[in-house]
């Protein structure tokens, strides 16, 4: 499949409900996708011992993509350790190079013979609205590394198969920082600039839907992810309902919206000790979507595990 095609709407009842990077059932058999090795052993060991590690965790990625199909879980988001030290090398220069790519053509065409929509999700370093060049140089080249690996799957260049980030930051000067961040994406390549999507974030002093929509979605066309817990911290006055529909508006016409759902740690286990931004293992209630065909990216503790007990808690919900 080509990177440039957009895929159709799949042929199953929305919403579609999925889990992160970790399968906690095929851990206990040392299946895993984030093998990785400190900078001193990178340095030591070098492409060698990257590749070793990149192909198995490329073989551990296929048994969860078809471990989560075989359970009828259609979204899941890979782990951005994918690849150790990708950041440092091209794929071809891995002594494995062929076995690798192939390993994720493969991935990819699993995928998308099963409607399996993936994403990914870089960690809070990835800082493309920061005033520091080198910070910026740093979060653009991890991003094209994300990019790189969708395309070596072949993979859709559009936000059905998301690369999410946070702007996580306002350096005192929220305007002057979301002008950072747009004329930065207006830069980034084909294969991440497609894909990125913006999340708001879980502390009262940073980005709000309703922020997000204005100063990224409004300016560069990104698309804006709803975090259900992070906008407990962020909400602007905005009840849930509103938040969730204003951040699924941005979404192109073709493409399912995203959103995420987690309950804070510390109802679950009435401490207040616990920081209130604390994902629970598992999810209580039932997610209201009012109606609002998304996908829901589901970040509990317990993974796959979370998911599993919330459809037999929640069938009903869920088939709405």
């Amino acid at each position: 499949m080509s990177p440039d095609f957009t895929p159709p709407e799949p042929d199953r009842p929305a919403p579609q409900f999925g889990y992160a990077a970790l399968n906690r059932t095929l851990r206990e058999d040392d299946v895993r996708t984030n093998r990785g090795m400190r900078e001193s052993t990178f340095q030591d060991r070098g492409l060698s011992y990257a590749g070793e590690l990149a192909e198995q965790n490329c073989r551990g990625l296929q048994r969860i993509l078809e471990w989560n199909v075989d359970h009828e879980i259609y979204f899941y988001r890979i782990s951005s350790d994918l690849i150790p030290w990708y950041s440092q090398y091209e794929l071809a220069e891995l002594p494995n190079s062929e076995t690798v790519l192939s390993l994720l053509a493969a991935i990819g065409e699993f995928a998308t013979s099963h409607d399996l929509r993936l994403t990914f999700h870089p960690s809070h370093f990835v800082k493309l609205a920061s005033p520091t060049a080198s910070v910026v140089d740093n979060a653009v080249r991890d991003l094209e590394c994300h990019g790189r690996l969708l395309d070596a799957m072949g993979l859709s260049r559009s936000p059905y198969n998301s690369i999410n980030i946070h702007i996580g930051a306002h350096y005192s000067d929220k305007t002057a920082t979301a002008e950072r961040f747009c004329s930065v994406v207006d830069s980034l390549p084909p294969a991440v600039r497609s894909r990125l999507t913006v999340e708001n974030d879980d502390t009262e002093s940073l980005w709000s839907v309703r922020e997000l929509v204005a100063a990224v979605h409004d300016e560069v066309g990104i698309p804006v992810v709803y975090d259900q817990l992070h906008h407990q911290f962020t909400d602007r006055g905005e009840t849930y309902r509103e938040a969730l529909t204003t951040a699924a508006e941005t979404w192109p016409d073709e493409v399912r919206p995203i959103i995420h759902y987690s309950e804070p740690r510390r109802l679950h286990e009435s401490d207040p000790s616990i920081a209130p931004q604390n994902h629970a293992d598992y999810i209580a209630d039932p997610i209201d979507l009012f109606d609002t065909a998304v996908d829901v990216m589901i970040e509990a503790k317990m993974k796959e595990q979370a998911l599993q007990r919330y459809r037999q808690q929640h069938a009903t919900a869920i088939s709405m």
